[in-house]
């Protein structure tokens, strides 16, 4: 059965485990309100995949507050985008249920995320951490997105989300679901540790000068780029010359990405001189970036009833999108309940 061609719609989401990042802000939210001009933009806050480990209930909901403040901060615009909790559109888990149902456990088993967070304890992880990567498809094929825009380590979900939507149509004889595409762009996609250059930045990371915060004020800013790791060498000509230098290249992709110029670029303007120089122009570029982000999620968290009453308002225009889905999706299968 032939179904509507599909327009257009950006989706993607941000789980809410606090200590949001510089990456997450280069690698994500910017991006996000970039799109937001040019596209019909949901943008969510996946608390639903946060519980696939155990929560402090209270924190959950500061976090998921948290992350709405800096969504907004950072330029997303809830009356643009489509701003909403997961969990308050009930479409998410009702149509995960479906795609467990299709997706193969071996699919599942094969997910490095998987791995990486079961780690020799797989036997003791929930059932939810395995089958999450349904409920990440779900997320987005719930509004026919045809887009996401991802980090490097996400691009492996989006491809399970284009072979649960293929099997699905092949299955059912449609072509109901689209065919994703991530959107995977810019060149400080993936930030680096400002300790170890050949790790991601991660709010994870037990050093809290391994990252910089989205709520760290100037000072912090600074002080964690004027100590963080590099080498004695200059900066050499060319972008290509830091093959080997994953501290160095880290720093100058970091500043390329807040500067909007290509890393070449920054190298060439700081050619033959030595970190010292550089690390405190970064400093200021950064803190000209983020203290404005960090200020505005203060005011912001200041008032987390206006926070909850633009989630509300984003979740009954996200069930909206969701509803007629849901409902087509059991016809579809042969349900009863629609």
């Amino acid at each position: 059965m032939a179904e509507a061609r599909f327009q257009p719609r950006v989706f993607s989401g941000i789980q809410p485990s606090g200590n949001l990042t510089l990456g997450n802000y280069l690698g994500a939210l910017r991006r996000f309100a970039e799109m937001q001009v040019s596209h019909e933009t949901l943008y969510c806050i996946v608390d639903l995949h946060a519980i696939t480990v155990w929560q402090d209930p209270a924190k959950l909901r500061n976090a998921t507050r948290e992350l709405a403040a800096a969504y907004i901060a950072s330029g997303i615009d809830p009356e643009k985008s489509i701003l909403f909790a997961q969990s308050a559109v009930p479409g998410h888990a009702q149509l995960a249920w479906i795609f467990n149902c299709v997706a193969r456990i071996g699919w599942m088993y094969r997910m490095s995320q998987f791995k990486d967070k079961a780690g020799k304890n797989a036997e003791n992880s929930s059932l939810g951490l395995l089958a999450y990567p349904a409920l990440m498809a779900a997320d987005i094929l719930l509004y026919h997105a045809t887009h996401v825009p991802v980090g490097e380590d996400q691009k492996q979900h989006i491809e399970l989300t284009r072979d649960i939507a293929m099997k699905f149509n092949h299955d059912y004889g449609t072509d109901f679901f689209p065919i994703t595409e991530p959107v995977i762009e810019g060149v400080a996609t993936r930030v680096m540790s400002l300790r170890d250059g050949t790790k991601k930045m991660s709010k994870s990371d037990p050093s809290d000068m391994s990252r910089i915060n989205l709520t760290d004020d100037a000072d912090a800013i600074a002080t964690k780029i004027r100590k963080a790791r590099t080498d004695a060498e200059p900066l050499p000509e060319t972008y290509a010359g830091l093959a080997g230098r994953p501290e160095a290249r880290n720093l100058v992709s970091i500043y390329a990405a807040l500067a909007g110029e290509t890393p070449d670029q920054v190298v060439a303007a700081f050619a033959g001189r030595a970190f010292s120089d550089f690390k405190p122009a970064l400093a200021d570029l950064a803190v000209a970036h983020l203290s404005p982000i960090s200020a505005r999620m203060g005011e912001l968290m200041a008032d987390p009833a206006e926070i909850d009453r633009l989630l509300a308002a984003g979740a009954e225009r996200a069930n909206a999108i969701a509803t007629p889905i849901v409902a087509r999706t059991y016809e579809i299968v042969g349900l009863a309940g629609r």
